[in-house]
């Protein structure tokens, strides 16, 4: 057999090569359309492993004709970002040719690290491509995911899986076969992942090589890959598809099915980090003020996790999720801070009332900065009744609106009374 890896030997040479992503290489889709354009844009390709990040990231230099310098966010540091800027200049120099710098495990690199792509992006001195398994809206910085088009790529489902094992068998491997239950098993093993399944592809076939044999069965397949066929994920859900599965049992108060899901994305090798990072939000977005305590147990949690990593740290998880899953459910500051969002973004610039300003300075006394600003913990009640917040000509937008679930309750019967004491205070004024 040849001495390279099987996955290195049949990576795609042409777009048309590629197997799996046609939601995005088909005619007319994003990828397709950006490869026929002739102008290469900067990108972020996020998706598991094994689905093509990296092969269509040289299939883009390769189109474009451009140099093709790749770095790997694990392995390189701000020297080796230095020393790819110097190469594009001389490729610009030389031979005027555009230059794609590609980085794997993009998410890696921390917020100096990406900034030192930024002026490069902006100057055209190269096209930046990013390779991710994770959320680049956590993990990427603002100012570079603003200048990159996002894809989303998919795992490769079990007629991709399938026809990558034909084209193995057919070009590599002397037409080697497999029985009907072997290949599925083969291709369930993957888990949508492309690069996965060309490795055990490649145990196999050594392994039957050895003994002699043209085709793989059951007990061959058993006998090379043993564990590696436990994960038998007959769904074919994907990694994103389980964590809105976990999220959704959690807002659902469902303990058992959020264990479910949280386990299964250990079991499939998600980073504890990231769970981590989600169960924070479930507990903002869906627990709320409904429960206060969720948000700091989902943080103890992660500390937790920090302090004893796996498998440890995975209970504290897991008890997060659990507690969040049981806990009163309220999105109604979730539902608040968007829309306190959409109106800023839409609204003018109001100026802060005089009466709300401070006053560090005689000049600003005079102006009356802060005159009739009045201290609500002088008042009764330590409430300043009737007091006004909201820029002048502001209508109380009543954003926030509690539920009847768990604190909530009590944080609704409190504003309740505020707002009773602010009209009888508003009724006594004008009746002045």
């Amino acid at each position: 057999m040849n001495a390279s890896p099987l996955a290195e030997r049949l990576r795609p040479q042409t777009l048309n090569e590629v197997i799996g992503q046609q939601h995005l290489l088909s005619p007319g889709k994003p990828l397709r359309v950006a490869f026929e354009s002739g102008e290469p844009h900067s990108m972020i390709l996020w998706g598991p492993p094994g689905v093509g990040k990296t092969t269509l990231a040289r299939l883009t230099a390769e189109g474009f004709q451009a140099e093709f310098i790749a770095l790997s966010a694990v392995l390189s540091g701000v020297k080796d970002i230095r020393e790819a800027v110097e190469r594009a200049q001389v490729v610009r120099a030389n031979s005027g040719r555009r230059t794609i710098l590609f980085v794997d495990e993009v998410h890696r690199f921390n917020k100096s690290q990406q900034d030192a792509f930024l002026p490069h992006v902006e100057s055209g001195l190269f096209t930046f491509i990013g390779a991710t398994t994770e959320n680049p809206s956590f993990e990427v910085n603002s100012a570079l995911l603003s200048r990159a088009a996002v894809y989303v790529l998919k795992p490769l489902g079990d007629d991709d899986l399938s026809a990558l094992v034909h084209r193995a068998c057919e070009r590599e491997l002397n037409g080697l076969r497999f029985t009907d239950e072997a290949k599925a098993m083969l291709v369930a093993s993957a888990d949508g992942d492309g690069r996965k399944l060309l490795n055990n592809l490649e145990i196999v076939a050594r392994a039957a090589e050895a003994k002699g044999q043209s085709e793989v069965d059951k007990a061959l397949l058993s006998e090379c890959l043993g564990d590696a066929l436990r994960r038998f994920d007959k769904g074919g859900d994907s990694f994103y598809d389980q964590i809105s599965a976990l999220h959704k049992s959690v807002r659902g108060s469902n303990p058992d099915a959020s264990l479910y899901w949280f386990v299964r994305m250990l079991d499939g090798g998600a980073d504890p980090r990231y769970l981590a990072r989600r169960i924070v939000r479930m507990a903002s977005e869906d627990i709320g003020l409904a429960d206060p305590r969720a948000l700091r147990i989902a943080l103890d949690a992660a500390e937790v996790y920090e302090r004893l990593g796996s498998p440890e740290g995975e209970l504290a998880l897991a008890e997060a999720v659990v507690y969040l899953a049981c806990a009163a459910k309220s999105n109604a500051v979730y539902n608040a801070y968007n829309a306190a969002r959409a109106f800023v973004a839409k609204d003018k610039s109001r100026p802060v009332p005089e009466h709300l300003r401070n006053a560090p300075t005689r000049l600003m006394k005079e102006l009356g900065y802060g005159k009739l600003y009045r201290y609500a913990h002088d008042e009764p009640d330590a409430y300043a009744a009737g007091e006004t917040y909201l820029p002048e000509g502001m209508r109380d937008p009543g954003w926030y609106q509690p539920t009847l679930r768990g604190l909530e309750i009590r944080i609704a019967e409190k504003l309740a009374y505020l707002r009773s004491l602010d009209a009888s205070a508003r009724k006594e004024d004008g009746g002045k």
